[in-house]
């Protein structure tokens, strides 16, 4: 039954919160947003750390924001850890048990298998002072989950790290979570990290979710221009909606005629104004098929396995992701075409 979110609000002088969604159980939902647009605050609602002013939260069916933070089954991973430096890596990990009053064998033999779960069996003895910022993730992970808590909240983790360690600890957190089907709502701000490790995504502006959907669905076919430009590169060119083609929309725009094939198109009607949304590895260098666009290249980026190209085309300029081996000099003429099918379709009114 997971998590369920209903209604919640929450008012302060210059900002409200609105909420209303679902985690699933044993999922990991990525919650994505820029900073101040709420993901703290709401992991702070549901850990019990602040009240909502109205709605309610039920974890597996049962009722948890009457509840005190203590008794509400949720280990929460921070920015910055918050491991007690006075103890040892073992006695980190113990102190949700102890403080429930488990056993010391059921105790000891928890503590002993998250230790061998991230991977620091030999670690117990040693003073969390003495240890790694990777290590002391992995830690705090542990320590999270040692209660076995009902949810598994993540605020930022990862964040302090270096990019290859967080790569690496992100792997680790994705097969920890795997394997102990814990539900999950990881906070983030890196569209990378929300990309690989959500099984769904949330992405979130100004208090309330935009949407919500698979990584795969929410890239390729995004609510509204907010969604796709925040997460990953787009490009955007406003047109006129001129007329429809069976299953397409046809809008004129300043590079020339584009065609857009999804129901959207639908919402629109002639002589709107809209805006067509592509993704930079949708553009193919292709002067026969339709949406074809003529430009200049004005700029290379080389990444290795790929680079990035952009092309200025009467005003407007695009980005094209294309492979290493296609090559493009800086000044030359380029044709590129997108596939109606790989557009979206945007009202240019709002985003």
């Amino acid at each position: 039954m997971g998590l369920r979110i209903q209604n919640i609000q929450k008012v302060y002088s210059d900002f409200r919160l609105e909420l209303d969604f679902e985690v699933r159980q044993g999922e990991l939902l990525a919650l994505l947003g820029p900073s101040g647009c709420g993901k703290t605050t709401t992991l702070r609602l549901i850990a019990g750390f602040i009240d909502p002013d109205s709605g309610s939260l039920h974890m597996n069916g049962r009722r948890i924001d009457t509840l005190p933070a203590h008794r509400r089954r949720i280990g929460i991973v921070f920015q910055d850890y918050a491991l007690f430096p006075h103890l040892n890596v073992w006695n980190n990990v113990g102190f949700g048990p102890r403080m429930q009053g488990w056993g010391s064998k059921d105790a000891k033999e928890r503590i002993e298998e998250l230790l061998r779960l991230v991977s620091l069996q030999r670690y117990g003895k040693r003073k969390v002072t003495r240890l790694s910022g990777g290590e002391q993730q992995r830690v705090a992970l542990a320590r999270a989950l040692a209660p076995r808590p009902h949810l598994l909240l993540l605020d930022e983790p990862l964040s302090a790290l270096d990019a290859k360690l967080r790569k690496n600890l992100r792997k680790e957190i994705h097969r920890v979570q795997r394997e102990l089907s814990v539900t999950t709502l990881y906070v983030t701000h890196d569209q990378e990290e929300a990309l690989v490790l959500g099984d769904r995504i949330a992405v979130m502006r100004d208090g309330h979710i935009e949407q919500i959907d698979t990584p795969k669905r929410i890239y390729n076919r995004p609510r509204n221009l907010f969604v796709g430009t925040f997460l990953g590169q787009a490009n955007i060119i406003r047109g006129r909606l001129a007329e429809r083609e069976g299953t397409l929309a046809v809008v004129q725009t300043t590079v020339g005629t584009l065609r857009v094939s999804q129901s959207q198109a639908e919402e629109f009607g002639a002589g709107d104004e809209v805006i067509v949304f592509f993704r930079p590895e949708h553009c193919v260098l292709d002067r026969f098929r339709s949406n074809r666009i003529k430009g200049r290249v004005v700029q290379k980026e080389y990444l290795g396995s790929h680079q990035l190209v952009e092309v200025e085309s009467n005003g407007a300029r695009f980005t094209l992701d294309l492979a290493e081996q296609q090559s493009l000099s800086v000044g030359a003429p380029v044709h590129f075409s997108v596939d109606p099918g790989k557009c979206c379709l945007f009202p240019a009114a709002r985003s």
